[in-house]
């Protein structure tokens, strides 16, 4: 508990404590009502002062101005009429302990969110004129050489250079299990370094690292309302004047009647308390909040609740291939050469690949295994989706998929073995082809099942590979719809022929690692990136980030959003329920402060507990 909730909590006690004194004291008259007014001040000044603050600056009609009017009515019509205060006091002191309530669960939700938020690292170490200094990473050039001991926070994305240890990544992925990590090993600013001292070199400005994106999409998550959000605050602004309008109206027509002022005053008065919006208006954002804190703790970062809105009406899922469903380790596991020897074909695409990051390059040129001297590579040509072509110590090197071999008019003997084949021509010639494979990841096939018991009617796999390695994985994987042989703009295509069949106010997502995924993410419904090895360029566009690359984690996200809009409705109809009934009963006069009291702050201590469980991520 915070030191404003504890100053809260016994301004509570106080003027609980001295309303109950002056409950048994017989005290009449001036000196009554005085006296009740030091518990109504102590326990209600601020929202008296928030009344007045919104007075000012024009937004008059809010829950503090409506208990304030409520409250003080209630005081004067206790000096004029029945000489009882006790209930002015009452219903100040149950809405602020309906207001603790709330700050608290709000404040936990934060914690929740506070979690995530500790990544961020305080210095860098980096060696200046043989000293080891400590640095703001964002002073940090790409390049330099960071040491991390044990115990330490890894400030900035870098490749280890020297040493060996295990890395706690829970902060990034969610995942319990600590990493070992070596030199050439990958590790990710805002790990945890568990064990032996580290040397990595930066290979990103902590600008663009993965603890500067984590800790940008937790920040901005709540800019983006979802419609359940928008509906409350619509509600509410037409809401609070329409209930004001209604008590003046109850409080002067049927005085106008009967001459009842004073008793129809009292029952405007206990209308406005039973009014107050304040279960709305505060349970359905904190449910978002806390759905979004829950699944970051999990290792999915979702960039606003109305995409967390939207993934619970997700029933048509489309996969990337490669580095998604697929390991995205490509190992070459057959060559196959003509009229040259296997090591000279090898080495001829390793070289003409040499300026790609692309899987299957990395695969060649490790395949390759020497050290590639890339003055002997010119004039390289990249054909998005088919291949590249250089000339190599003067010979023309082409190597790509079937179509890079059309395109180029170069005859070719078709590949029928499962796997992405590089077809491989040299001076206008076929050469033979090499054989890569990319193995599924451990958790795919789980992943699919665990979708389709969560409510996904469909699921479809993109790939640029060739068809029959797309069908090989595919059936492996349990999925009935398939499309290979795609390029990039071929995926949009097939994404917005999905979009167009798909169940009418259904969402469709799509979940993708690579560079070339950027305009499929932004085309769908909802874009899903695999953060620890998608792009840059990925991540951006996506709406939702997983921090892991485990598709399992897609379920699990469909899970919690799912239960918070369960949560969500549950809280709309509850109170908007019990208020359009408690507001009947106190209009007609068959109830009074009593309902009007549980209506506002009951109401809302139920939806603020109801909200909290959003939090609970098993």
């Amino acid at each position: 508990m915070t030191k404003k909730q504890k100053r809260m909590l016994l301004r509570i006690l106080l003027a609980a404590v001295m309303m109950i004194v002056l409950e048994l004291h017989p005290i009449e008259g001036l000196p009554r009502m005085m006296l009740y007014l030091i518990p109504y001040f102590v326990v209600g000044y601020d929202i008296l002062l928030k009344a007045l603050s919104g007075i000012g600056n024009g937004q008059l009609l809010d829950e503090n101005f409506l208990m304030a009017v409520a409250t003080v009515g209630a005081i004067v019509l206790g000096a004029v009429q029945t000489g009882d205060y006790a209930e002015a006091v009452a219903v100040m002191l149950f809405y602020q302990i309906g207001e603790l309530f709330q700050s608290y669960a709000v404040g936990k939700s934060r914690r929740n969110i506070a979690a995530l938020m500790d990544i961020r690292p305080d210095y860098a170490r980096i060696e200046k004129n043989g000293e080891w200094v400590q640095l703001d990473p964002e002073e940090v050039p790409i390049g330099s050489v960071i040491a991390v001991y044990p115990g330490e926070r890894i400030p900035l994305d870098g490749i280890v250079v020297e040493g060996t240890s295990s890395l706690d990544t829970a902060a990034l992925t969610g995942e319990s299990l600590p990493r070992d990590v070596e030199p050439g090993s990958v590790c990710y600013g805002g790990c945890i370094n568990l064990s032996g001292v580290l040397k990595l070199q930066t290979t990103k400005p902590y600008a663009e690292s993965t603890v500067a994106r984590i800790l940008e999409l937790v920040e901005n998550a709540g800019a983006n309302k979802s419609k359940s959000e928008k509906f409350i605050s619509r509600f509410a602004r037409v809401y609070t004047p329409a209930v004001c309008i209604a008590a003046v109206l109850l409080a002067v027509l049927p005085s106008l009647w009967d001459g009842q002022w004073l008793q129809w005053l009292y029952r405007a008065l206990t209308f406005l308390v039973a009014s107050c919006p304040c279960a709305l208006v505060i349970s359905i954002p904190l449910t978002f909040f806390a759905g979004i804190g829950g699944a970051g703790k999990a290792g999915v970062l979702i960039k606003g609740s109305n995409y967390l809105e939207a993934l619970a009406k997700t029933k048509t899922v489309v996969f990337d291939k490669t580095g998604t469903l697929t390991k995205g380790v490509f190992a070459v596991s057959k060559v196959t050469a003509v009229g040259i020897s296997e090591d000279r074909l090898l080495e001829y695409a390793a070289l003409a690949e040499s300026a790609s990051s692309h899987p299957i390059s990395k695969s060649l040129q490790k395949a390759y295994g020497k050290v590639i001297d890339k003055a002997t590579v010119t004039e390289i040509r990249e054909y998005s989706g088919h291949g590249v072509t250089a000339v190599v110590d003067g010979t023309f090197v082409a190597a790509g998929n079937e179509k890079l071999m059309a395109q180029l008019g170069i005859s070719h003997i078709p590949c029928e073995e499962v796997g992405t084949v590089v077809y491989v021509g040299i001076n206008g010639k076929y050469a033979g082809f090499i054989l890569i494979r990319d193995e599924v990841k451990p958790n795919a096939s789980s992943a699919i099942e665990k979708l389709q018991k969560a409510g996904v009617r469909e699921i479809v796999m993109l790939t640029g590979d060739n068809k029959q390695a797309a069908r090989h994985t595919a059936k492996e994987l349990g999925i009935q719809r398939v499309y290979g042989q795609l390029l990039p703009e071929d995926k949009v295509v097939a994404v917005e022929r999905l979009l167009s069949e798909k169940p009418r106010g259904s969402v469709l997502a799509f979940a993708g690692d690579g560079i070339n995924d950027a305009p499929v993410l932004t085309r769908a419904d909802l874009g899903i990136a695999m953060g620890a090895m998608g792009s840059d360029a990925a991540i951006e566009a996506a709406d939702i980030v997983l921090m892991d690359d485990d598709p399992e984690k897609i379920a699990k996200a469909m899970t919690i959003s799912k239960k918070c809009m369960n949560i969500v409705y549950q809280n709309i109809v509850l109170a908007i329920g019990i208020k359009i009934a408690a507001l009947i009963l106190v209009a007609v006069g068959l109830s009074g402060m009593g309902l009007a009291i549980f209506a506002d702050v009951g109401v809302m201590v139920l939806a603020v507990l109801n909200a909290i469980r959003a939090l609970l991520v098993r």
